[in-house]
């Protein structure tokens, strides 16, 4: 299989990624970082799928419902044609967002008498048993996890373990965690399919959207509130783990997690999308991880819950995505030092200082928290840190790193200017210190532009970055000398690498999606738009079948690899189609 075959579904509890032959291939549950009861994706032989597809096998089309999450895969043959409509429940019901830990999957005959199979084959985690099954009258337990999980379906039963038979109706099943169902199953697939489909298109109803780029826009927005755990307001950076970097690379992580050095740029994602609550659940996460680190001596990434238990381990059994090892729980990188992460916080907090509609959030507790964030932010500036890029090699001072600690004094200034005054001119002193270091040790002589770290002559593209944060005017010869040499050692078939130093794991070897969409914006903000937009009319186009976007992108093969879809890619999308488009004003609108 290919990242290309694959569709996602949820709806902010749990996810599933939809093979285009009717085979769910990964599910966690109940929730994201969850053992896996699907895992077909990470061994295709003893992984387990839940598969409704044709009786031959043969894959179908994989098409969302216009501006929604329900994956619709249709299947046309000699016999017939059917199709499968796949979702999450959600909508609001009672005042409350109802979003239960189950998923829907009805099959519906289109025409003739297609044969179908269907094959249910959960496992127990990451041991791979599989959970004894208990059959009823419309409905099959499985018991091993902690609750039940049960299949309840109006198909024959006889027909569930995967022999083929004839559709000649509507069939329904729904597969849930914990709380069976309980009531009759037609209408109730029919009532939550309804109201899904509404609330996912009210829900793009309130998306702003640029004039370029619509469709890609919207199918990102969907994409990323997918990644939204909405118990605790956390955005993790994938919904797998362990698909390859690249063939043979060995980079198989674990993305299950919230990373913090993502929150500045995805709260702005959502931002520009004109979606408050998403924000204000976001910030809150932020503010529980933060307000539980007494000495803010804060980990790069987190659970969902917000602990930072996160012991990698190797899963030594399972042969992984093609055969590409090793499986990997849990995430290493976050015992690393990345000093990046401080302002990013302050970046992500200043709204609720400066924004009037967070006003009610402002409080003397809030405040003496940014200001912490932001002291200790210019305390480590210019220290050796793993960096945005979490290097397993020696640690340097990351460039990237100080320009975010000097964001996040700039922008403390700008908060104390308004809430603390008698405290402006100590951020505003520090500032232009880490600022003047920065232009002093991290300048290439030679090029006149920023280098990926102090004293050397590489460049990374977190430096595009700079441009974003305006540490120097948008027409300072070094702030253009850094784009030009970004693009000039590090693009790859038109798209851009992340760096081209080794890592402690080798040398990438694949484009980083998101570095792209980077480059986007700072072509867009420096003026040079027409160079943006022929951009992204280039890169647009590299999504999967459905328009998902993964972590990174072999440019020769044009075959995506890394953890999908990746939110971060879809933020970047999302920021670069805003950046490259004109306004509606100039759109003649």
């Amino acid at each position: 299989m290919t990242l290309a075959d694959l569709g996602l579904i949820g709806n902010c509890q749990l996810a599933a990624h939809v093979r285009n032959d009717g085979a769910i291939v990964w599910a966690c549950m109940p929730r994201f970082d969850s053992p896996p009861v699907f895992a077909r994706l990470l061994d295709e032989r003893g992984g387990g799928s839940f598969v409704i597809g044709a009786a031959d096998g043969r894959p179908g089309a994989q098409r969302y419902l216009p501006n929604t999450n329900v994956l619709e895969t249709r299947f046309d043959g000699a016999d017939g044609a059917f199709r499968v409509l796949d979702f999450a429940p959600r909508f609001v019901q009672f005042d409350r967002t109802f979003r239960p830990t189950k998923l829907l999957r009805i099959v519906e005959p289109l025409s003739g008498t297609p044969r179908v199979r269907v094959s249910c084959d959960p496992v127990l985690g990451w041991g791979r048993g599989r959970p004894r099954r208990e059959q009823g009258s419309h409905h099959i337990a499985y018991q091993g996890y902690d609750v039940e999980l049960r299949l309840t379906t109006d198909a024959p039963l006889s027909y569930l373990d995967g022999e083929p038979f004839a559709l000649s109706e509507r069939r329904h099943f729904v597969l849930a965690w914990g709380a069976p169902v309980e009531e009759p199953l037609a209408p109730l697939c029919d009532r939550f399919l309804r109201e899904t489909t509404r609330y996912w298109q009210q829900w793009v109803k309130h998306c702003d959207i640029p004039p370029l780029y619509q469709e890609e826009v919207i199918r990102s927005a969907l994409t990323l509130k997918l990644h939204c755990f909405e118990d605790t307001g956390a955005i993790v950076a994938a919904l797998t783990t362990s698909l390859p970097e690249a063939p043979g690379s060995g980079r198989t992580w674990d993305y299950r997690y919230c990373w913090l050095r993502d929150a500045y740029y995805t709260l702005g994602a959502f931002r520009l999308l004109g979606h408050f609550e998403e924000r204000e659940q976001f910030l809150h996460f932020l503010l529980n991880v933060a307000g539980s680190s007494p000495d803010l001596d804060l980990a790069p990434l987190y659970r969902i819950d917000g602990k930072s238990d996160l012991d990698e381990r190797v899963e030594e059994a399972w042969p992984g995505y093609r055969g590409e090892r090793p499986v990997r729980v849990g995430n290493g990188a976050a015992v690393h030092k990345q000093y990046d992460v401080f302002g990013e916080m302050v970046l992500a907090l200043t709204p609720m200082f400066l924004d009037a509609r967070f006003r009610d959030r402002v409080t003397p507790s809030l405040l003496d928290l940014v200001t912490r964030l932001a002291q200790k932010a210019v305390s480590v500036a210019g220290q050796p840190d793993a960096g945005i890029w979490e290097i397993r090699a020696e640690w340097r001072p990351q460039t990237f790193s100080s320009l975010m600690c000097w964001a996040a004094a700039d922008r403390m200034a700008r908060i104390a200017r308004r809430h603390r005054p008698e405290r402006a001119a100590e951020f505003e002193g520090a500032a232009a210190r880490i600022r003047d270091e920065i232009l002093a040790r991290a300048v290439d002589p030679a090029r006149g532009g920023l280098v990926a770290d102090y004293g050397g002559r590489e460049v990374d593209a977190a430096l595009l970055q700079a441009v974003s944060l305006r540490v120097l005017p948008p027409d300072d010869p070094r702030l253009l000398a850094t784009v030009d040499a970004v693009q000039a050692d590090l693009t790859h078939d038109g798209w851009l690498r992340r760096y081209r130093t080794n890592d402690g794991l080798g040398v990438p070897s694949v484009a980083f999606m998101l570095c792209t969409f980077w480059q986007v914006e700072a072509l867009a903000r420096i003026g040079r738009t027409a160079e943006a937009r022929a951009l992204m009319d280039r890169v647009r186009d590299v999504r999967s079948p459905l328009g998902l976007l993964a972590e990174d992108l072999d440019p020769t093969t044009g075959e995506m690899w890394g953890n999908f879809p990746q939110a971060y890619s879809h933020v970047g999308m999302i920021h670069g189609a805003f950046a490259a488009s004109p306004r509606w004003s100039d759109h003649g609108s």
